[in-house]
């Protein structure tokens, strides 16, 4: 697929883009030129979502149903990326879950092992699933993975700091294991052309905090939208706002 120019037109997949920062992310990717892949596990949602984006003009967005933590969907839609385009430039894995039921609270002896399953499932083995469909076409590409990840789940933080809540756990860990996961990518796909990074957006109002964050989707956005289309960035990096962290 070209754009007038007769260039290929870049392409961007977006996991978790029915709402908040993957919504967004989406949509300031279609406005920067790429046609950007939508994806979410619900069809009615992530379909809504795209329409409305479409329609506000934010540019070429295509929805496509993808459940991380279902392999069926994963392979679906490497499929469709294979089947309609010539690579990936840019896969960003923002679909997570802190595993916390909102305005629910435990302590540790509380916490069980079923606790454990949902945020590993979708913020670690889901990236994971993710990325390894998608690999023949980001090599094809010399594309860019972009992991969303917390710097609360870094062990210099939580090492000074302490965790803020024992009940985040489940969800410091699956981002940690992601973490180690964004490294061994980098260092394995360097040779490939493929950049792997890891990138905090910061604190942002989304319905995952129960909009307490202090910085807006759109805000958050910019940050993740920056490291998928800078050309040169640290390796195998913590990547903020600002710079880099420590992990």
């Amino acid at each position: 697929m070209s754009d007038s120019t007769g260039e290929r037109r870049r392409v961007a997949l977006v996991t978790g883009a029915n709402k908040g920062i993957g919504r967004e992310v989406a949509r300031q990717l279609a406005v920067a030129g790429f046609t950007v892949i939508a994806t979410a596990r619900d069809a009615e949602r992530g379909g809504a979502a795209v329409r409305e984006l479409v329609a506000e003009g934010a540019g070429d967005l295509r929805f496509l149903r993808l459940d991380v933590t279902d392999q069926e969907t994963v392979a679906e839609a490497a499929r469709f990326v294979e089947t309609n385009f010539a690579g990936l430039d840019v896969l960003v894995n923002n679909a997570g879950i802190t595993g916390i039921t909102r305005g629910q609270r435990k302590e540790l002896d509380e916490l069980t092992v079923d606790d454990l399953r949902a945020p590993l499932e979708t913020n670690f083995v889901g990236v994971f699933a993710v990325t390894q469909a998608m690999l023949p076409m980001l090599r094809k590409a010399s594309g860019r993975v972009v992991n969303l990840t917390s710097t609360l789940a870094t062990f210099g933080r939580v090492v000074k700091e302490g965790p803020q809540r024992a009940d985040l756990l489940p969800y410091l860990t699956a981002k940690a294991a992601a973490n180690m996961a964004s490294v061994v990518y980098a260092a394995a796909l360097r040779e490939a052309g493929v950049t792997v990074h890891a990138v905090s957006p910061g604190y942002i109002a989304t319905d995952m905090n129960n909009f307490a964050g202090t910085k807006s989707v759109e805000e958050g956005a910019r940050v993740v939208v920056g490291v998928a289309t800078t050309g040169e960035l640290p390796e195998r990096a913590l990547l903020v706002e600002s710079g880099t962290l420590p992990w």
